[in-house]
């Protein structure tokens, strides 16, 4: 078995004491967002490319081979796909991730953010029907705990002779302080502490109570960069703290080992932080992750970890989905796709997402014009009736970590409620802020920081920065404006300040914007989370618009009333002209035949160069 940084060497043992070892191999998933079967709901049709039911598959697997193995899950699994939407509406009763899950057993789960999506009564009855504990250390509601904290398993288990001895083993959860920010509903009903600082309260606490190991279920992302008080990212430094013997890391949707640099006490080759046994498998059930622990009994100190080893397992169309999963999930299955089908409208172009990070996205041109109606409806009748509204939206769907089926693409003609969460799949919530022209050329900024920097004169380089989510990318309409990628950028994706700047010729209906310009700018509630790279803007700031009905719904009321949409999207930003340059970018393959038209919506050149070995189609523009 090839060993991790921490590992002891059994050799080093004496004797007698290599006759109790226990090898435990934990399984893990982690961000699965009701990714339940393989199946998209958004193109209706069937996906390979992971899901639970495949998982359970391999589960069984493992149980074969590995007579002792222990099941857990990282969070963020009660929401993503509009199987989760539709069992949060009957108010989370009957789950059918909490069916499946206890139908295949697993041993505990950590909560993540995003299972408060639909609130603490929908999470609370998921917690009600589970066979397994829900776990969160840093959190407490209202001053009082509703999850445990922490779980201590007695489980039998073999020795390598196959005498049966009991293990001890604790489980922790954590999950980011940033959560009660995010949703402002839950900002004034619950807290979430600094995750290293609960750990250390926490973790001697699970020892002295008897557990003989202690695994980490932390829903937290693996950051090179040392985390300060509050840090969202701190699986890393959770490695460091004694007590700790493996960690499942997980809300970042990267895969450990595997995906990224080995750096500081990030050993991405061996698996392990600080020298502990770590994974982080993935999202929507790319990944297995699986860590094997050797465990060795001394008759001082009792059970130890003497040698680990880290993978993840990718999951694809290669995995046939277990049918016990699938027969208890069908009947939700059924629901959500006939759900789906109501028919909301029409549409007289196709509406995708392919070509969103160059300019021309008629998806977002649509929430754009459904959130102005909204808010401007709002603002009748009161003291800001009659000033300009403004609109901000940006793509949830555009590749990246999603892979290359993950952009939206909605055929012409007849939209169904399916087509809307593809142009609009997250719970967020239309509100608006009252802002300045300076708040406006910031708000800008910030998201021209999806870009590198790109050097004049040189050919191909990347065009976007992978660690700057898309999400991030707000696009403003009624406003023009060219971003000078030869120049840094303002912020990074934190929203730290760099000293830079990169958009140009800033307008509003043909003249130059001023400062002190007044607007409304209508947006969503988790721009309004005080945290990241929009707090400076949004931080504390009351809206003038409270966060009102989810923003999928107001496109569903504007389409209603329009009933058939022709959206003549016009690039409402441009790259700055540089002569003799060209960048790459990746995109889906499906998008390839519009190449033609988005070089005529934004009038630059480009060509297909190919396709990577993940299946995106890689595309030069000439800048």
């Amino acid at each position: 078995m090839p060993d991790g940084t921490s590992q002891i060497q059994l050799a080093d043992l004496p004797p007698r004491h290599q006759c109790d070892m226990v090898m435990l191999r934990i399984l893990a998933t982690t961000d699965m967002h009701m990714k339940l079967l393989p199946h998209d709901y958004l193109a209706d049709r069937p996906c390979g490319r992971g899901s639970l039911a495949q998982i359970a598959s391999l589960v069984e697997r493992h149980r074969h081979t590995a007579p002792n193995t222990l099941l857990l899950d990282n969070g963020d699994f009660l929401q993503g796909t509009p199987l989760g939407d539709l069992a949060a509406q009957s108010g989370g009763k009957g789950h059918p991730a909490i069916a499946a899950m206890n139908l295949m057993g697993y041993d505990a789960a950590a909560i993540g953010n995003h299972d408060f999506a639909f609130g603490l009564d929908v999470l609370r009855s998921a917690a009600r029907q589970a066979r397994f504990p829900l776990l969160a250390a840093n959190l407490s509601v209202r001053g009082r705990t509703d999850f445990p904290a922490y779980a201590i398993l007695r489980k039998r288990v073999r020795t390598a002779t196959g005498r049966a001895v009991t293990l001890r083993i604790g489980l922790v959860g954590f999950l980011p302080p940033q959560t009660a920010a995010w949703d402002l509903d839950l900002a004034g009903r619950m807290a979430c502490d600094d995750i290293l600082a609960t750990a250390r309260r926490v973790v001697p606490r699970i020892r002295a109570e008897g557990a003989d190991i202690v695994v980490a279920l932390a829903h937290s992302g693996i950051s090179a960069h040392p985390g300060t008080p509050g840090a969202e990212n701190v699986a890393a430094e959770l490695g460091a703290l004694d007590g700790v013997d493996a960690i499942v890391a997980g809300h970042t949707h990267e895969v450990f080992p595997g995906s990224m640099a080995s750096s500081g006490g990030i050993d991405a080759v061996e698996g392990t932080l600080s020298g502990k046994p770590a994974v982080m498998p993935g999202f929507c059930g790319s990944h297995l992750g699986v860590m094997d622990l050797s465990l060795v009994h001394d008759d001082r100190t009792g059970w130890r970890l003497s040698g680990a080893t880290s993978r993840c397992e990718a999951v694809g169309a290669h995995l046939p989905p277990a049918p016990a999963v699938l027969r208890a999930v069908a009947p939700s299955h059924r629901m959500t796709v006939s759900h789906l089908g109501t028919r909301v409208g029409s549409s007289a172009q196709r509406i995708s997402s392919y070509f969103t990070l160059i300019g021309a996205d008629p998806a977002l041109t649509l929430v754009n014009m459904a959130q102005r109606w909204f808010v401007r409806k709002s603002l009748q009748g009161t003291a800001l009736d009659g000033v300009p509204v403004l609109a901000a939206a940006a793509p949830f769907r555009a590749g990246g970590r999603g892979g290359p089926q993950h952009f939206t693409d909605v055929a012409a003609g007849r939209l169904r409620l399916g087509n809307l969460t593809d142009i609009y799949s997250f719970s967020n919530r239309i509100c608006a802020v009252s802002i300045d022209g300076a708040g406006l050329r910031g708000w800008l900024e910030r998201s021209a920081g999806l870009f590198n920097r790109i050097l004049p004169g040189r050919a191909d380089q990347p065009l976007t920065d992978p660690a700057f989510p898309a999400y991030q990318f707000d696009v403003i309409e009624d406003l023009r404006w060219r971003i000078d990628l030869s120049s840094p950028a303002a912020f990074r994706a934190d929203g730290t300040p760099t000293g830079g700047g990169r958009v140009r010729d800033l307008t509003w209906r043909g003249r130059a914007l001023r400062d002190d310009d007044r607007f409304v700018l209508a947006t969503n509630s988790y721009r309004l989370s005080g945290c990241g790279l929009f707090a400076a803007l949004t931080g504390g700031r009351p809206p003038i618009v409270p966060p009102g009905p989810q923003t999928r719904d107001v496109i569903r009321n504007y389409l209603r009333q329009r009933r058939r949409v022709s959206i003549h999207a016009t690039p409402a930003w441009q790259f700055q002209p540089l002569p003799g340059t060209s960048v790459t970018f990746e995109t889906g393959p499906r998008g390839i035949p519009l190449l033609p038209q988005a070089q005529a919506c934004i009038g630059r050149r480009m060509e297909h160069l190919g396709h990577t070995g993940d299946g995106f189609a890689v595309v030069r523009l000439h800048l």
